[in-house]
Formats: C-alpha cells, sequence, structure tokens
C-alpha cells in the first residue's frame, strides 16, 4: 500500500494471554474496532520495543499488573479488518504469561475510555462476543496453554 495518507497501513499489535490455571484475563472493548468485544490486553507496538517490552508495559497501562520480561511468543497472525467501522490491518503478536493461580495480584481498569473492565474467564467457557482475531484463533482449536 501507498503511505500517502490516503491508504491505511498495517500497525503492529502485542496482546497477552495471561493464564492462571485454566482461566485467561479478557476485557470489553471501547474502541471503533471491535466494540462490545471480549479481548486480550495488550496494544501498539512503540518504535524500538521489543514484544517482551511492549506486552509488559501495555500490560502494567491496562490492568496495573506487573508481569516483567515473563512473556513468551506464542505466535503472530495478520489480520485485515475491513468489516469494522474503521477498516483496519494489524500484523498482531501473540504473548503468553502464566502466572501462579494462587498470585493475589488483581487487574484494575486503568483506561476505562477503552475497556469496560478485566476479568478471568475459563477457557472452556469464555464470554461472547469475542474480538474478531481471537475469536478466529480460538474456531480453529488454538488454545495458548503450555504443553
Amino acid at each position: 500500500m501507498d503511505n500517502n495518507g490516503d491508504q491505511p497501513v498495517p500497525r503492529v499489535a502485542v496482546v497477552v494471554f495471561l493464564l492462571k490455571g485454566r482461566s485467561v484475563l479478557l476485557g470489553r472493548r471501547r474502541s471503533a474496532v471491535g466494540n462490545s468485544t471480549f479481548a486480550l490486553p495488550g496494544g501498539h507496538l512503540e518504535f524500538g520495543e521489543s514484544f517482551e517490552e511492549c506486552a509488559a508495559r501495555e500490560m502494567k497501562e491496562e490492568t496495573g499488573l506487573e508481569i516483567g520480561k515473563a512473556a513468551e511468543l506464542l505466535t503472530v497472525t495478520n489480520n485485515v479488518m475491513l468489516e469494522q467501522p474503521k477498516k483496519c490491518h494489524y500484523v498482531t503478536v501473540f504473548m503468553r504469561v502464566v502466572v501462579d493461580a494462587a498470585a493475589d495480584q488483581v487487574p484494575q481498569n486503568l483506561e476505562p475510555e477503552k475497556c469496560d473492565g478485566w476479568d478471568w474467564y475459563d477457557w472452556d467457557h469464555l464470554p461472547h462476543p469475542l474480538f474478531g482475531p481471537l475469536h478466529k484463533m480460538v474456531s480453529s482449536g488454538f488454545h495458548p496453554f503450555p504443553l
């Protein structure tokens, strides 16, 4: 695509499967893209940032949770979302962090203008609707848990 300002350009998002036992942390989006769908914490990769740094920064900014450099790369997807009110194209980097089931960190909703709140959901009973890229992964049989 031409980058002359007339055409949208692909962006890079880093999102985190924060896992506790068989549960995953999800929040309901408040956004022009995927509004009212459940999604993982994450956001845009900043210039010069590693995937791990981005995951830790976004987790802290959105939920207040500290994950340090514990995030590991799971997979990358290419998501062209033409059906959204704001057409977009994201290369999405999925990271994973496993927390101790006994950990007492409680996620906070630090960006209420972007998210209705965070909660833990059992993988076998995920809420609906899921954000498009996550929905495609779950529908394909993908799961984020270590083998």
